[in-house]
């Protein structure tokens, strides 16, 4: 793993953000000319320290690694991550948050989130094997449009091929756990192809993976999710292309096809455990009722870049994404789906799934005023029309109705250099135009089967930033910043838990979009063996989202919420070639107003595990020296008590999902010889026994839904390029 502040962001539109503290996190990453790491999310060809943003960049060596540990680009954020919440090891990421609030995924700049109804199923769309980096950028803002309000998680798939003719790699790998059990077995094959030839190149690949039933550090089968989904106990397929064309030196366009199936094997059933006691949930083998849950994520973009044309930065796309996420059934009758008119009340079952549609495009164009080379300038144009409804497949029903989201932002903005570029001062705006539109419907019974009046209520807003970069010495910055980033809130959950008549959604204030902002002070210093940042966030929303769990649904509340966070980052490479140590440090304060009918617009208790994630100390040393790499890493959970009444003398709190903390740790070796690598990794190398976060912070009556994490878990690989 290398750590780097020099990193260069590529082409594009830098629209709302902080100011950077950036950080490579491995050795390798897309380079420019000068040997700068190129981020694509951050929208603007400008270097590092001349960009007020706060970004990581997982590269590929790193990336590949923690793959091998965990199997999934979302557990490798959030280990490498300490304020992004611990991962719930489910194919739903529920109340995995970056900094309290909720990430926006994409690939390739296209959105895989879908905020008007959120799966949570957003970190699953692509198979690791061709991702080659992932970039996150931090607190909320307006880079990408809608969604970012806690960040940018972006993964950047696999470029094209450099030189002329035949090149690929391949991956084979298995899995066990800890008591090599015959169904705790897993395994992965994948290749990639790539041809180039003069100017023309295509790339092509695919991807299998089975993975086996999880075991916990007790031994014993993990409760399973038939429910919200899983990854344990499935298949995915992923398929890959890209076709591309150099229309001139500085020229390019690109096709890039993707399309990813997640699906269960449904070959076991949940026994509930014992909150009391401390005893998870497990698996028998069984059949669980309706369809297996599964996760379908399709996707094509069409670019067209030049970084030479009239001496600045063009890029533009057209994009198309599909997703349909399908929920499993409850094996008891849920209560919100049933209906007296169909079946008698309590034998009802039934399961959802949810259907989105994006189609959008991007425009961005940055170069320098003639004649003032100091002062750079922005413009451009997004575009986003997104479909989404949520139906329930086994009765025909619709549970939320089609919504319609439309988008339009012009953006631009402006950063000048003073000083020879010891000062920056950079600013901007982007104009969100949104309609949302949703004909009439009705709910379901156990709503009250209320008559909805649809409507196409409007938001249009100016999103502002701006921030200020005193660079004294070399390898020495601070900042300060202020983002605005907006976000609609769950609209689905809030319209399908419409029960009572008369609502008109034209005016329906619940359904309003999300502002938030993100406010920042930090310093870095890159000198010599050292490397370390600081940075100290505040963010508010005053009209924010919170999940709340209703009859066993987790149903939305808007409140005021307020977020405070401190980041600590520090790595020092010692006089041994190829050692490298590092430590990371995130502490997050989040309160919102536990008594929103009063009239009074306060914070008063704090937000739940559903909805912020806990303090985390990471340690880790690496080596990387000749045919060898290797890495250890410790994660610290600390324990967490919930302040749950707006009552400063109320001490009847249920305590049932304060959070008792825990530690995990990982390890992985690799070796290098003339037939391809060999990985080995280990996640959970002291088979650490731990109920998973969400799980002990959420439904304190739900013995189903109590999940230890998993245990001691091994992954042998071999790889191979040509």
């Amino acid at each position: 793993m290398k750590l780097t502040l020099r990193t260069l962001f590529s082409i594009g539109t830098m629209l709302a953000a902080p100011p950077l503290a950036a950080q490579t996190i491995g050795s390798e990453g897309q380079r420019d000319g000068d040997g700068d790491i190129v981020v694509t999310a951050a929208r603007s060809a400008l270097p590092a320290s001349a960009l007020p943003l706060t970004i990581d960049v997982i590269d590929n060596d790193a990336l590949n690694q923690q793959v091998a540990i965990s199997g999934s680009v979302v557990d490798a954020i959030s280990t490498l991550t300490p304020s992004f919440s611990p991962t719930r090891q489910k194919l739903s990421g529920s109340g995995e948050s970056l900094r309290g609030r909720s990430p926006l995924y994409a690939i390739n700049g296209i959105p895989q989130s879908t905020p008007l109804r959120d799966g949570s199923r957003d970190g699953f769309t692509i198979d690791p094997f061709f991702v080659d980096r992932v970039e996150l950028i931090y607190g909320s803002n307006a880079l990408q449009g809608i969604g970012g309000a806690g960040g940018i998680v972006n993964q950047v798939t696999v470029g094209p091929p450099r030189v002329d003719g035949l090149s690929g790699r391949t991956l084979i790998q298995g899995t066990a756990d800890d008591g090599f059990h015959d169904d705790g077995l897993g395994g992965k094959v994948a290749g990639l192809l790539s041809y180039k030839i003069d100017r023309f190149d295509a790339t092509f690949g695919a991807a299998f993976e089975k993975r086996g039933a999880f075991y916990d550090g007790h031994g014993n089968r993990i409760g399973i999710d038939n429910v919200q989904g899983e990854t344990m106990d499935s298949k995915s397929w992923s398929l890959f292309g890209r076709l591309g064309y150099a229309v001139s030196d500085s020229a390019r366009l690109d096709l890039i096809l993707s399309r990813y199936e997640l699906k269960s094997d449904a070959d076991y059933v949940s026994v509930p455990g014992d909150r009391d006691i401390g005893l998870p949930s497990s698996t028998v083998r069984g059949t669980p009722p309706g369809l297996p849950a599964k996760n379908l994520a399709q996707s094509a973009a069409l670019s067209f870049t030049d970084d030479n044309l009239a001496d600045g930065h063009l890029v533009t796309q057209v994009f198309y994404s599909r997703t349909r996420d399908t929920f499993g059934s409850d094996p008891a009758p849920v209560a919100t789906f049933q209906d007296a008119s169909i079946a008698p009340y309590g034998t009802l079952v039934d399961q959802s799934q949810n259907r989105s549609r994006k189609i959008g495009t991007k425009f961005s164009y940055e170069r320098s005023l003639p004649g003032w080379d100091a002062l750079t300038a922005t413009i451009g144009f997004d575009t986003l029309f997104d479909k989404t409804e949520q139906a329930l497949l086994l009765t025909g029903r619709v549970w939320v109705p089609p919504t319609d989201f439309r988008s339009l932002a012009p953006f631009g903005q402006l950063n000048l250099a003073l000083l020879d570029g010891k000062v920056r001062l950079a600013g901007g705006v982007r104009n969100e135009n949104v309609r949302i539109k949703i004909d009439d419907f009705t709910t379901l019974a156990s709503y009250g089967s209320r008559q909805v009046k649809g409507g196409s209520p409007k938001f249009s807003d100016t999103l502002l930033n701006g921030g200020a970069i005193f660079e004294p010495a070399q390898g020495i910055r601070a900042y300060v910043s202020y983002a605005e980033g907006y976000t609609v809130p769950d609209v689905g959950r809030i319209t399908r838990s419409i029960n009572r008549d008369g609502v008109d959604l034209s005016n329906y204030l619940d359904i309003s979009p999300i502002v938030s902002n993100n406010r920042e002070i930090g310093v870095e210093v890159k000198r010599g063996p050292i490397d370390a940042s600081a940075a100290y966030f505040w963010s508010t929303s005053k009209n924010g989202q919170l999940l709340v769990l209703v009859n066993g649904v987790f149903e939305v509340q808007r409140q005021r919420v307020e977020i405070q966070g401190l980041e600590l980052n520090l790595s020092v490479k010692p006089p041994v070639p190829g050692l490298k140590l590092s430590m990371g440090y995130a502490h997050l304060i989040g309160r919102t107003d536990g008594t929103p009918d009063d009239g009074i617009d306060k914070v008063n208790i704090d937000l739940d595990g559903a909805n912020i994630s806990p303090d985390r100390l990471n340690f880790a040393a690496s080596y990387d020296r000749g045919p060898l790499s290797a890495r250890i890493q410790t994660q610290f959970y600390f324990a967490r008590r919930f302040d749950y009444s707006p009552l400063p003398d109320f001490a009847g709190a249920d305590r049932s999902n304060d959070f008792g903390g825990y530690n995990l740790t990982d390890a992985t070796v690799r070796y290098q010889t003339a037939f391809g690598g060999i990985t080995l990794a280990v996640q959970n190398l002291f088979d650490k026994f731990y109920i998973d976060y969400n799980s002990d912070t959420q439904r304190p009556t739900d013995d189903t839904r109590f999940y230890s994490g998993r245990g001691r878990t091994f992954t042998l690989g071999w790889d191979y390029r040509f």
